[in-house]
């Protein structure tokens, strides 16, 4: 945008006015055209509008910008999509903030640890599920070797992609790990976004009781983008890649994070295709 305006304004230098209110003009319609062909394109755009209006508003030249990539990968024959690991730099700049940006989220925050203090693993499982029963929300308990690996992983694996069983077919969902939570973002809305990208699923590991062999695990998730079900389906997926041992998962992992152009969506489909939603 800015070579064309420069260039512009080198043959036309008295037109100054008419190119402004030429771009004034000619951006909106393009905006609009963009969105009416993503739309068309996306069958989940209507859950993001709210979000992706808001960007909008606030930056249009760039909002236009990341439109056109999303819609039009393919531009006068050279391709305006990065690659994944372009695509997700912005959010690697996480993993080097300090501590005091990416605090560790506490068990005291959820519940009083007087409750736990004298129980058993199993009784403290107990007590966590219980305790969950009634909220909108994940829950669950994981052995302390269990955790071990997760943290293994996700510090070799730091992000990756789940595909969503949805009724329109798969929506790519990011994930990313921070402290002692897994962040997870809709790829679409990561792309209009960038490092701004809302979450739809936050899953938290508490370890105060890892010393009795097992970690607490809580996940909060966006009613407005994903169903109990579908939140349940990502913390499925994740255990799936990262708490298990599977060759043929663990190369997708390698693939994504050190290989990310030769990284296939099918590949990633193949994988969970078999998981079914309750």
């Amino acid at each position: 945008m800015a070579s064309a305006r420069n260039l512009f304004l080198r043959i036309f230098p008295h037109k100054n006015s008419i190119f402004a209110r030429s771009i004034a003009m000619t951006a909106p319609r393009r905006a609009e055209e963009a969105l009416e062909k993503l739309k068309d394109k996306n069958p989940y755009y209507g859950k993001y509008a709210d979000k992706i209006a808001k960007i909008q508003q606030i930056s249009p030249e760039e909002f236009l910008d990341r439109i056109e990539r999303v819609v039009d990968p393919i531009k006068d024959g050279k391709s305006q999509a990065r690659s994944y690991s372009e695509l997700l730099n912005p959010k690697q700049k996480l993993e080097k903030a300090s501590d005091a940006e990416l605090p560790h989220k506490k068990l005291e925050d959820v519940m009083k640890l007087e409750l736990i203090a004298d129980k058993s693993a199993e009784e403290i499982s107990q007590i966590w599920l219980e305790y969950h029963k009634t909220k909108d929300v994940l829950a669950a308990t994981l052995t302390k070797s269990q955790y071990e690996l997760l943290i293994s992983r996700a510090k070799e694996h730091p992000i990756f992609l789940l595909p969503l069983p949805r009724s329109e077919g798969f929506e790519f969902i990011m994930l990313q790990f921070a402290a002692n939570t897994v962040h997870f973002t809709p790829l679409l809305a990561y792309q209009v976004h960038k490092e701004n990208a809302p979450e739809c699923l936050t899953l938290v590991h508490y370890t105060e009781v890892e010393d009795k062999g097992i970690v607490l695990m809580r996940g909060e998730y966006d009613t407005k983008v994903l169903t109990a079900q579908e939140a349940q389906c990502l913390a499925n997926e994740l255990q799936m890649f990262y708490y298990k041992t599977d060759e043929s998962k663990l190369k997708l992992l390698e693939t994504f994070t050190k290989r990310p152009d030769e990284f296939k969506h099918m590949d990633l489909i193949k994988e969970v295709e078999n998981i079914q939603l309750g």
